[in-house]
């Protein structure tokens, strides 16, 4: 399998004062995705802030390897909503056998976006390699601050920050946070390369991240096997081999839950397959959540949420078959259960607590639990803007507070996961391919045109 490798010549980005410049921070799906549609406006200038040499592979898809596969079918995956079959044409003109059902690798994925981006890229918008370290308001615009000590300042600022990194649950201790055997974060470099193949290892949660955890530690011979924890033990579930017959639901929006559980309830009952079905309410989400009252929409989150998760972020069908084949042989061992701390074990490891068991080392504690809520998720960058009040958590902690459009405040856009509050489906590539192109047609004419 081949793939093209993306310049790196894109021109740095200007500083100094630039009236009908945006800058986007963040160099995965999300920001690649965005620039792409801005970039079709010849009225503005864009400058995408990020530390990648390749923009659009980011953490989804940059550290990934060949056996971590996408978890929807290439059919979903194009980076042009008019054009269905680009993605696969792409493949196609590279060698690579695919076609609409296909799961393709996730690396492959990455260059896909890393060349859309690179296509894009000219003299109207290029890539600044940085790390954003601050924003602040100025005048009309925003000035970005970075590590190379740069000054960016630009009209509108996007940031598509992709998912905020798991919270570290409280049962962790402050010792234990700080011990070699605790992973915060699987996807920082290097992360995983501690793990002891010889000693148990547990991971903190049971949905996708834990899967791609599971898989990569069994890449080669493991020793022990690997155990998953969560409230209800409950793995993500499978894509069917041939995708199932699409259904077209009459599904009305209500305040409450229960009416909606049961028109779902009844279309499986009447034949209809249940991945069809999540299917179909998938793209009627947003407007479902939005028609929920509050309460509804914190029993959804307390009690149907992890439901929804499993049947909705689903397993490529060679996933779920190498994952039952490690949980046949007892290489990975999902199971139920509270954790009630996580202390340093004087013998090196950790000890865990589990909830009316007796207490276990582990060599290795990862934490697995996919995105966390604000403002403790917030990494460096963003919890800055929300101690300024430039941006506000969304409902729930779920994300951060905007308008249809994704505007936070005056000229300050978010794009991605961080709309999660307001949208419910706001992880995935066609939902942020829409995001995307909509902000770029709500965008006013850059402030110069008024001037002429």
């Amino acid at each position: 399998m081949t793939s093209t490798v993306v310049r790196d010549s894109v021109a740095a980005a200007r500083t100094g004062r630039e009236p009908g410049t945006i800058a986007i921070i963040g160099g995965g799906a999300s920001g690649a995705l965005t620039a792409r549609a801005i970039a079709r406006n010849s009225a503005w200038r864009t400058v995408l802030i990020s530390p990648e040499s390749r923009p659009g592979r980011g953490v989804a898809y940059g550290p990934a390897e060949e056996w971590h596969l996408l978890n929807s079918r290439a059919a979903a995956m194009s980076a042009d909503s008019t054009d269905p079959q680009h993605l696969l044409r792409w493949c196609r003109e590279r060698g690579m056998t695919a076609d609409a059902a296909s799961f393709l690798p996730r690396p492959v994925y990455g260059d896909y976006l890393a060349d859309q981006f690179a296509s894009a890229a000219g003299s109207r918008l290029s890539h600044h390699r940085a790390t954003a370290i601050g924003v602040r308001p100025d005048g009309p615009g925003y000035v970005v601050t970075d590590d190379t000590d740069s000054e960016i300042r630009a009209e509108h600022l996007v940031l598509a920050l992709g998912n905020p990194p798991p919270c570290v649950p409280s049962a962790v201790s402050a010792e234990a946070r700080s011990d070699v055997a605790f992973v915060a974060d699987p996807w920082a470099p290097g992360a995983l390369d501690a793990v002891p193949a010889d000693q148990p290892v547990l991971l903190l949660g049971t949905g996708l991240t834990a899967i791609d955890v599971a898989l990569t530690l069994t890449r080669d011979p493991w020793g022990v096997p690997i155990e998953a924890l969560s409230r209800r033990g409950l793995l993500p579930r499978a894509h069917p081999h041939v995708p199932a017959p699409a259904v077209d639901l009459e599904i009305e929006a209500t305040e409450s839950l229960a009416p909606l559980i049961r028109r779902l309830r009844r279309a499986v009952a009447d034949g209809a397959h249940w991945s069809a079905v999540i299917d179909h309410v998938r793209t009627k989400a947003d407007r479902l959540w939005a028609g929920l009252d509050a309460a509804a929409r914190e029993r959804f989150l307390r009690h149907a949420q992890r439901y929804w998760e499993v049947h909705r972020h689903r397993m490529a069908p060679p996933i779920a078959a190498r994952i039952a084949e490690l949980h046949a042989t007892g290489a990975f061992q999902p199971r139920s259960g509270r954790i009630t701390s996580i202390e340093p074990d004087p013998r090196g490891g950790l000890l865990v607590h589990v909830e009316g068991e007796q207490p276990k080392r582990y060599g290795g504690v990862i934490t697995c639990t996919g995105p966390g809520p604000l403002p403790c998720s917030a990494g460096p960058l963003l919890a800055d803007l929300l101690d300024d009040g430039l941006l506000r958590t969304g409902p729930h902690g779920l994300g951060i507070d905007t308008d249809e459009n994704g505007q936070a405040r005056p000229g300050l856009w978010l794009v991605g996961p961080l709309r999660r509050g307001h949208l419910w489906e706001s992880t995935a590539v066609p939902e942020i391919r829409s995001q995307a192109e909509r902000l770029a047609a709500a965008l006013p004419l850059p402030a110069e045109h008024h001037l002429r």
